[in-house]
Parts: C-alpha cells; structure tokens; sequence
C-alpha cells in the first residue's frame, strides 16, 4: 500500500493503528480535531436524526481520508460518528498535517487535486439527492465506488442513497 497521497508520513511519526469492525472512532459531540487515513478497511461517516435513524453521509475504503472537516474549521463538536465496516488499519491525523506549509510544491498539487475530487464527489451526490431518480443514485454510487457494493450492508447503502433497502433491492434486482 502506498503511503497518503496528503502528507509525506514519515514525518509526523504517524503510526499505523488496527481496529475491529464496529470500532466507533468518532462520536458526535467529541471536540476531535483528528482524521483517518484508511490504510486498509473500510470506514464510514454518519448522523442519526431524533427518531434514530441513521444516514450514512461518506464511505472511506483505502487510501481515503475521512473526519469531520466541518468542525475542524469552524471549531465546534463533531456532528458525525465515524466507525469502522471492517477491521481496518488506518493512521490518525491531526487535522493540522493536512495543511502543512513543509508539504512540497507536488504533494499540494496532489493535495488539491484528491480534495478537488473529493469536493466534486460530495456536490455530485447533494445535486444528486436534489434531482436524481434512486436508479441514477444507484448508477452513480457503483460508479464512484466500484468496489464497494459487496463490502457494504445493503442497509447502509440505501441510507447513502436516500432511499429505503426495499427500494435498492428492486434497483438491484432490475439490474441483473
């Protein structure tokens, strides 16, 4: 596995930590400036809402960084749990790393593009969710994560997609 396309690693002494499936990282609340970088595993980002219903708002497999970007910049707690899917090793960042002036003139370049990518990830799916059949939901969520669909319970998918798992397995079901 290559090391983050962020930061250069070895100079923030980041150390690799394993957690077991069901490990919850985050709670909302917690005034938890860190992110993830997800060696390998898989992570997700969610809320629950006053009846308890969960949403899911971002998967992270390999080679993502998640956390809650949100509070970080406007200093207040978390709004998102971050837990993990499966075991997974990752390394926690301080936020700060992100943004280091030390970073050479190519890992900004990288920096930028992969947070350009991810920006254009989150405005796809908020257009999306405004406007966008759960069909074209579905078509969009294999297109950005091809690799996922059997990682991830179909349960947490359709909270992705703002649709119910009865909607997503007549999707499913349409499709094979």
């Amino acid at each position: 596995m290559s090391p983050s396309p962020f930061l250069p690693l070895q100079d923030l002494n980041a150390q690799i930590k394993f957690f077991k499936k069901g490990t919850i990282l985050q709670n909302k609340g917690e005034v938890h400036l860190k992110a993830f970088y997800i060696k390998k595993g898989l992570v997700r980002s969610y809320t629950i809402d006053s009846k308890g219903k969960q949403h899911v708002f971002m998967f992270a497999p390999e080679e993502w960084i998640i956390g809650d970007i949100e509070a970080y910049q406007y200093e207040h707690p978390t709004e998102l749990f971050i837990d993990c899917l499966e075991d997974t090793e990752l390394i926690k960042l301080k936020i700060d790393h992100l943004y280091q002036d030390q970073l050479s003139h190519d890992q900004l370049k990288k920096n930028l593009r992969l947070l350009g990518r991810r920006v254009g990830l989150l405005q796809r799916r908020v257009l999306m969710l405004m406007s966008a059949t759960a069909g074209e939901r579905y078509a969009l969520f294999l297109k950005d994560y091809p690799l996922l669909p059997n990682r991830i319970p179909q349960y947490m998918i359709a909270s992705y997609l703002g649709i119910t798992p009865e909607a997503l397995s007549k999707i499913r079901s349409q499709k094979t």
